[in-house]
C-alpha cells in the first residue's frame, strides 16, 4: 500500500491504495541520507517503488544510488553539494562531473534537474561560485546532448526575501537581489525552474503571534483581505512576486523541499501536526496558487527517512516519512483511513 495515500485517506473501490492518479504525479520525496544504519540504496529505491513514489531528490552524486535507480523510472533531482561548487568553476571539472554522474547513467536513469548548490546566501563565501558552476554544468549537459531532458538550477530558501507579506509585495532583499538576478536570468534563458525550499513550519514557529497554526496546516481559511487561505500558497507566491520584480515572470518555481517535524520537543512538532501537514500538502499539490492557478505544483517532501545524524535542533532529525528500519513514522498510524488497515511493504 502507498504510505503517501494512506495519509490522504483515498482508497480505490477495491480497497487498494493508489498513487498513480495524475493529480499526484507532481509529488516526490527527498532522500536526506544523514543517518546511520540507513537501508542499502537498492532497498531505498525499492521502498520508493513499492509506495509508487516516482520522484526523488539526491543531495550528492552517490553512484550506489544511481546504480539502484537504473530502470526504476523514478525522476531524479541530482545535487551538486555545496562543498563541490568551487571546483566546478573549472570547465574541465564540470565536464568530468557531468560525464561521470549524469551522462554515464542517462540511458536508464531519468534525470530531471541538477541542483547546483543548496541554500547558498549572498554573504556566503561560495556565493560567487554558483553562477559559473551553473553555466559550466549547463554547457556540459548541452555537450552531452541532454539539455532537452535535464534542466540545471539551484535551490534557495525563503530567507532571501526581504518582504514576503502580503505575497504580492514579495521581493528579494537588497543584498540578495544582486546575487539572484543573474542566476534567475540564467534560468530564464535555459527554460529552467527555480528550486525553492518552502517550510511553513519554520515561518509559523518564528512568528506564532501573527501566524495561526491552522493557517500553516491548511486547516483554516486565512486572511481573505489578501486572498490567501493557507501559508504555503502565501510563501510560494511571495517567491513568484519576487521573481517578477527581477524581470523573470515566466520562471516556474519547483518546491524542492517542504516538510513538518513529527517530534523533537519544539513548538507544534507532533505526529498529528506532521500528518495533517503532509496529507493536506499532497492534496493541495494537484492545484495551484492564486498567482499561478494552473497547477499542479511540483513538490518534494522532506524527507524519506528520519535522520539521526543531522546537525542542529532535535527536530531536524524528525522530518522523515519512515524510520531507518523502513517502518513508517507514527504519523501514518494516526492518519490511516481505517485503523484495521495494515501497512504492507
Amino acid at each position: 500500500m502507498s504510505v503517501i495515500l494512506l495519509l490522504l485517506g483515498i482508497l480505490s473501490s477495491t480497497g487498494v491504495v493508489e498513487f498513480t492518479g495524475a493529480q499526484f504525479q507532481s509529488v516526490g520525496v527527498c532522500y536526506g541520507g544523514k543517518g546511520n544504519n540507513l537501508p542499502k540504496m537498492q532497498a531505498v529505491v525499492d521502498l520508493y517503488k513499492s509506495n509508487r513514489i516516482d520522484k526523488i531528490r539526491l543531495y550528492h552524486p552517490d553512484e550506489g544510488a544511481l546504480q539502484a535507480l537504473r530502470g526504476s523510472n523514478i525522476e531524479v533531482i541530482l545535487g551538486v553539494p555545496n562543498d563541490q561548487l568551487q571546483s566546478l568553476i573549472n570547465v574541465a571539472n564540470a565536464t568530468n562531473w557531468v560525464n561521470k554522474y549524469v551522462k554515464a547513467y542517462s540511458q536508464n536513469v531519468k534525470f530531471k534537474y541538477i541542483a547546483v548548490g543548496n541554500e547558498i546566501h549572498p554573504g556566503d563565501s561560495l556565493a560567487g561560485s554558483v553562477l559559473p558552476a551553473l553555466e559550466n554544468i549547463q554547457n556540459a549537459i548541452s555537450a552531452a546532448n541532454l539539455q532537452c531532458q535535464v534542466k540545471v538550477s539551484t535551490a534557495i530558501d525563503t530567507t532571501l526575501l526581504g518582504y514576503s507579506y502580503p505575497p504580492n509585495d514579495g521581493v528579494f532583499s537588497s543584498s540578495a537581489s544582486s546575487y539572484i538576478r543573474p542566476i534567475v536570468n540564467f534560468l530564464a534563458r535555459n527554460g529552467a525552474p527555480l528550486l525553492a525550499n518552502v517550510y511553513p513550519y519554520f515561518a509559523y514557529v518564528n512568528n506564532p503571534q501573527n501566524i495561526a497554526l491552522d493557517y500553516a496546516l491548511f486547516t483554516k481559511q486565512g486572511n481573505n483581505v489578501v486572498g490567501y487561505q493557507n501559508l504555503f500558497d502565501a510563501m510560494l507566491d511571495s517567491v513568484y512576486a519576487a521573481l517578477e520584480k527581477v524581470g523573470a515572470p515566466n520562471v516556474t518555481v519547483v518546491v524542492s523541499e517542504s516538510g513538518w517535524p513529527s517530534e523533537g520537543g519544539a513548538v507544534a512538532a507532533t505526529v498529528q501536526n506532521a500528518g495533517t501537514y503532509y496529507r493536506n500538502l499532497i492534496s493541495h499539490a494537484k492545484g495551484g496558487t492564486p498567482k499561478r492557478p494552473n497547477g499542479p505544483i511540483e513538490i518534494y517532501l522532506y524527507a524519506m527517512f528520519d535522520e539521526n545524524q543531522k546537525q542542529g535542533q532535535e527536530i531536524q532529525q524528525h522530518f522523515g516519512l519512515f524510520r531507518l528500519d523502513k517502518s513508517p513514522v507514527p504519523t501514518f498510524e494516526i492518519m490511516r483511513p481505517n485503523p484495521k488497515f495494515k501497512l504492507n511493504f
